[in-house]
């Protein structure tokens, strides 16, 4: 397995992070354990850096010439293996060694191609969306379904400024040809791969929620727009007070606890880990975290920051902290757990739990690098400490690259969802 080049750095000029990037990212390029070919750079830089974007692209990809595909977007904040950057000028650059006819880098110059026989088949995507796009958890929802897989992953651009995207390919969208010169506003991007013939390399995907259930599962029985009206047949209204132990005979005691809730929406079947999931009190992957942006007395409604639709089921809930690190932890764990051989020999087994183990990635667990995006309302000041949530995630992995931000919205299967982190790895065979 050959990890993948990766840099981060912080400098209020973007010129130095730049440099001190460039560094980090020769010397694994020098390294044994690392790739030494690598075709497809992710970018991701703090919205401190939104509007030198396009210079910041163009140095980078001068200064890495044999990269000939670029992709990344802007977030409040960006995330590497160990450390946060939130709300500081930053950014992180990870080169990934895949084949060219197992990705294409696409956006709104350069579309993805329709699927033929004997061309390119996406079989997922790594997708940047700008939130000001019309109607764009539909576009998420199409691009997925022009998946083999049905499943997408990455999130919506975050920024102060300018919200921009990082589209760059040697697929003939190149600098200089048309409107192509690689940095984008609006509308979605990103990388579609296609699934690897050999199983030499793979990706594995994760979401990670960030809520936990105050209430029971209810089903959607009345429902008008964004207005939810009966759960179980029972006036919305009164169900969410009696949950909340709350009366609007008291309003500044109602609303203040209103205010802390959330909805939590399920638009699939149960699913057996799912149904387990939510016996311990956690959240499953199907359901989706919207606000709670009204209350409608007349009607006994509820209004939700969504359309619901009758026969979904809904539960009340809040941000947890401890619920949140617990279900990283858990995904971690999956992802870790899946990539370990199923017999280890005592060697490799008292290798990989050796507590300098996670400051030595082992080729046993096969990754070759990962993307983590995360909420912008999670990262540090959610989890208690500067970069808790990342050192949750190196804990658990081993010391591998890894680039992500801090998004406004996460994008996994079809679904855009708040609140959570969508932890992605690049997996190789043990030869890889």
């Amino acid at each position: 397995m050959k990890l993948f080049p990766y840099g981060h750095a912080t400098h209020p000029q973007w010129q130095m992070a730049a440099g001190l990037v460039l560094a980090q990212l020769r010397a694994h390029l020098a390294l044994p354990g690392y790739a030494h070919a690598p075709t497809l750079a992710l970018l991701y830089i703090t919205d401190h850096y939104a509007a030198h974007a396009q210079e910041i692209l163009d140095h980078l990809s001068a200064e890495l010439p044999d990269i000939t595909d670029w992709s990344g977007t802007v977030g409040v904040g960006v995330a590497s293996n160990n450390v946060e950057y939130f709300d500081e000028p930053a950014l992180a650059v990870m080169l990934c060694e895949l084949p060219h006819d197992l990705y294409r880098v696409f956006s709104g110059v350069s579309p993805l191609p329709p699927a033929r026989p004997g061309g390119f088949k996406a079989h997922t995507a790594l997708v940047h969306a700008d939130a000001a796009t019309p109607d764009v958890a539909e576009l998420i929802d199409e691009m997925a379904q022009r998946t083999d897989s049905g499943y997408v992953f990455g999130g919506l651009a975050s920024s102060r400024s300018s919200t921009v995207q990082f589209a760059l390919s040697g697929h003939g969208n190149v600098k200089g040809q048309g409107a192509a010169g690689g940095v984008f506003s609006g509308g979605l991007s990103g990388v579609a791969f296609a699934r690897d013939p050999s199983g030499g390399m793979g990706l594995m995907s994760r979401v990670t929620q960030g809520c936990r259930p105050i209430s029971a599962y209810y089903e959607i029985t009345a429902c008008e727009g964004n207005v939810v009206m009966a759960l179980d047949g029972r006036p919305a209204l009164d169900v969410l007070l009696a949950d909340l132990a709350v009366s609007l005979d008291q309003p500044r005691e109602a609303l203040a606890r209103v205010r802390t809730t959330l909805v939590g929406l399920s638009r699939d079947a149960d699913r057996p880990n799912d149904v387990v999931r939510r016996r311990a009190g956690q959240f499953g992957a199907d359901v989706v975290v919207r606000h709670l942006i009204g209350l409608d007395p007349a009607r006994k409604g509820v209004a939700i920051a969504d359309l619901p639709a009758l026969g979904m089921k809904l539960a009340f809930c809040e941000r947890n902290a401890e619920a949140a690190r617990a279900d990283l932890v858990r995904v971690c764990a999956e992802i870790r757990e899946e990539l370990e051989p199923q017999e280890l020999t005592l060697e490799v087994a008292n290798a990989l739990r050796a507590p300098e183990a996670e400051s030595s990635p082992h080729p046993a667990r096969r990754i070759a690098g990962a993307i983590y995006v995360s909420c912008s309302g999670r990262g540090g000041p959610h989890f208690g400490a500067p970069s808790a949530e990342l050192q949750i995630v190196r804990r658990a992995l081993g010391d591998v690259p890894l680039v992500g931000f801090f998004a406004g919205g996460e994008i996994a299967r079809h679904h855009l969802y708040g609140y959570t982190g969508v932890l992605t790895v690049f997996t190789a065979t043990d030869g890889g």
